[in-house]
């Protein structure tokens, strides 16, 4: 929802634990295979009560006397290579322990060292330390992983919950580790000015990169080299990426590389990113919680710059799967104006309250508007404007306005690397409603909504892409319409408006000439506050960032948005 938006109703080791070797128990054993195998040592928060007389309990969750002596168990055998011992310890022997052999024979992984940390609960938190061994080369890896302890439904007793995170924090169900020739050779990415982007340099680009690599290596001419990666596994069959949109490669991450025991000849693959753009990017959501960005080129569609708070994890800024808010009253507008159900100088309701499919939807603070037009209620982004107008709309009708203006939610994109379409299903009644404000089952990725505005200002869409479709002669995604004409021209103007003299102007502030900008909020349950959109324009450069749990967009998003395009432009 937008600054003044919001709806109700809506869905939308307690001790330090430390490792010491047992010289006397498996002194001989580690000897034998070159494995340094480790105790856990829990510091008597067991209540006095002994390992072997906790494991007798077979209800409740378990002591902590069982989650020491099961964590313990489990990492010494899987140390000392012992697949069978270590997967008797979980609660799915049979994956567990395909996953342990591969881990030695496919990975090629020994000198294995597993020192735990401080037991949370039920949870061991461990370091690993290992040496990948492949033709005469060797290279360390190190990582931190973290374990599980429940009770087995069918013995009641302590086991490790078995999940491929167990092994490394970066496998998925259907992910394996391998150590060889790379399937794919390296690339040197290079920006659209031929400067080179590297994961140190902008470490949101790290998965950008490993995807550009899958699917662009062989293309640009490099050769392989060997290396321990994670391979990633097949999709689902409906072809999606698991986050509700789908990828022009199939999947939703690319292969990783751990480590690399010796460099192929990377090929050049050039980009559209933009150095300047991504390094304002990064700068600016590094500097906050939760934070995404994406810059794109509203003539072209290319993508200049895509950034996240946390550049590790998963990248919301192509792939998030999020409710937009009133950002989304761009293309809900757009409707209302092709179908003459506002105008920019037209009155328009704005009341307090409004009531569609049994739902009371209302504007922050209550306010209201009398006798206002349509471009004071896009400005003051009042949500209760748009309700209003939910009887005289088709339960398809903004689906339809998404996907043929928008080119939105139609799983079409082929960007170059896997990024989320947007979706906006058919709804009816209340949840109809909400979605006209960016909320019900409207979810969107801050590349998809850079990509909305920047359409609002050219009046077509053009598919957002990273690598030129020249590269490898694929057919990028079109909307089967423009915007119509006189509508076009009064969405421009309301979100020239919005950004000069609305909710968007205190952080467009000092920018001037070809802009226009929206704000955006949406109410999350279980968050205490919402998270915070904005997308804005100036001149041939637009963004969209979402801050999680940000609050009014106006306020946390708004400064980023407005910081990276007076930075990169």
């Amino acid at each position: 929802m937008g600054r003044r938006g919001r709806v109700q109703g809506r869905e939308e080791m307690s001790k330090e634990m430390k490792v010491a070797l047992s010289a006397c128990a498996i002194g001989v054993a580690v000897a034998a295979v070159g494995v340094t195998a480790y105790l856990l040592v829990d510091n008597g928060d067991d209540g006095g009560q002994q390992a072997t007389e906790q494991r007798s309990a077979r209800t409740g969750p378990p002591s902590a006397a069982e989650v020491r002596t099961t964590a313990n168990e489990f990492l010494t055998a899987w140390s000392k290579g012992d697949t069978a011992e270590a997967a008797a310890h979980t609660d799915d022997s049979a994956a567990a322990r395909t996953a342990l052999t591969g881990y030695r024979k496919d990975a090629r992984l020994d000198k294995v060292q597993l020192t735990p940390g401080k037991r949370t609960g039920t949870k061991v938190p461990f370091k690993v330390s290992a040496q990948v061994f492949y033709k005469g080369k060797s290279k360390p890896l190190a990582y931190a992983s973290e374990l599980t302890v429940v009770r087995s439904e069918k013995t009641g007793q302590p086991v490790v919950d078995w999940k491929p995170t167990v092994l490394h924090p970066d496998l998925r169900e259907g992910d394996r580790l391998r150590t060889g020739e790379a399937g794919t050779p390296p690339i040197k990415a290079v920006d659209r000015d031929g400067a080179e982007l590297t994961e140190d340099k902008y470490p949101s680009l790290g998965g950008v990169l490993d995807s550009l690599r899958e699917k662009y290596g062989k293309k640009a001419g490099g050769d392989a080299g060997v290396e321990l990666q994670i391979v990633r596994g097949r999709p689902a069959e409906d072809g999606t990426d698991g986050e509700g949109g789908k990828s022009d490669d199939g999947k939703a991450l690319p292969d990783k590389t751990l480590v690399t025991l010796s460099k192929g000849t990377p090929g050049t693959l050039k980009t559209t990113i933009s150095a300047s753009a991504q390094a304002a990017a990064e700068k600016e959501a590094g500097s906050r919680q939760q934070a995404s960005v994406v810059v794109l080129k509203p003539s072209t569609g290319e993508i200049l710059a895509a950034a996240n708070s946390r550049p590790g994890g998963f990248n919301v800024a192509f792939q998030g799967s999020l409710a937009p808010g009133s950002t989304m009253k761009i293309v809900t507008s757009s409707m209302l104006l092709e179908k003459n159900l506002a105008g920019v100088g037209k009155k328009h309701p704005c009341p307090k309250y409004a009531t569609y499919g049994g739902w009371k939807f209302q504007n922050v603070e209550k306010f209201k508007i009398d006798g206002g037009t349509f471009r004071d209620s896009f400005a003051a982004s009042c949500n209760t404007a748009f309700i209003t107008q939910a009887k005289k709309l088709g339960d398809g009708d903004l689906t339809k306005q998404a996907q043929e203006v928008f080119g939105l939610g139609k799983g079409n994109w082929t960007s170059g690397v896997p990024t989320f379409d947007g979706a906006v299903p058919v709804q009816k009644d209340a949840q109809k409603a909400a979605s006209l404000i960016g909320q019900g089952g409207v979810r969107m990725s801050p590349l998809n909504v850079a990509s909305f505005i920047s359409t609002a200002k050219t009046g077509t869409f053009k598919q957002p892409y990273v690598v030129s479709p020249e590269v490898d002669n694929r057919t990028l995604a079109t909307a089967p319409r423009k915007l119509d004409p006189k509508a076009h021209s009064q969405l421009r103007t309301l979100l020239n408006y919005t950004a000069t003299s609305g909710s968007a102007a205190e952080a467009m502030a000092g920018m001037s000439g070809d802009i226009g900008g929206k704000t955006g909020s949406a109410e999350v349950d279980g968050q205490k506050k919402p998270n915070g959109w904005f997308a804005a324009w100036s001149g041939d450069m637009a963004a969209a960032a979402v801050v999680q749990q940000g609050g009014r967009g106006g306020e946390s998003a708004g400064p980023l948005v407005a910081s990276v395009l007076k930075s990169a432009g």
